[in-house]
């Protein structure tokens, strides 16, 4: 286990996880709409060097894939551009998905992975806060090749 702190510990921690993913290769983040959408327009940024085609399908419904791009002066967004979700070398699932007010259940996303993987399974990545998908017993549902977890402390002064 490794263990790294703040933003650059967590975006260091997911670009360690896709660094033997080849560049220019499709990488496809699922999450819950709008509480997921900041994180990983976040991880798309931290990885912008790799080249990748990088898609977004909000509640692991895969006919709604969006392609996410750097769009400059902004950063990296979602664009209202529908992508191929087909075929992708890395599915990063965020923790958002198995909260029951925002997600899905753990099999919407096995039954999309299954249903995108082309040639091969494709690495899986979870990343979450807070133990989301331990508390949520996801870890034992989906197969994770890594899983990130994050933990976040706010103070008002």
């Amino acid at each position: 286990m490794e263990k790294k702190s703040g933003i650059v510990g967590f975006t260091g921690l997911f670009r360690e996880s896709v660094a033997n993913v080849k560049e220019r290769s499709k990488v496809v983040f699922t999450g819950s709409v709008a509480v997921c959408t900041p994180f990983i327009e976040l991880l798309a940024y931290a990885v912008r060097d790799r080249d990748f085609e990088m898609l977004y399908v909000p509640r692991a419904d895969a006919k709604e894939a969006r392609k996410i791009k750097g769009v400059e002066n902004i950063g990296y967004t979602v664009v209202d551009e529908k992508g191929d979700p087909k075929g992708p070398d890395a599915v990063v699932v965020l923790g958002g998905l198995a909260m029951q007010k925002f997600g899905c259940p753990p099999e919407d996303v096995n039954r999309m992975v299954e249903a995108i993987a082309v040639e091969k399974k494709p690495k899986i990545i979870g990343v979450c806060f807070m133990n989301m998908f331990e508390r949520a017993g996801w870890d034992k549902k989906i197969k994770f090749d890594t899983l990130i977890d994050t933990t976040m402390e706010s103070v008002v002064k």
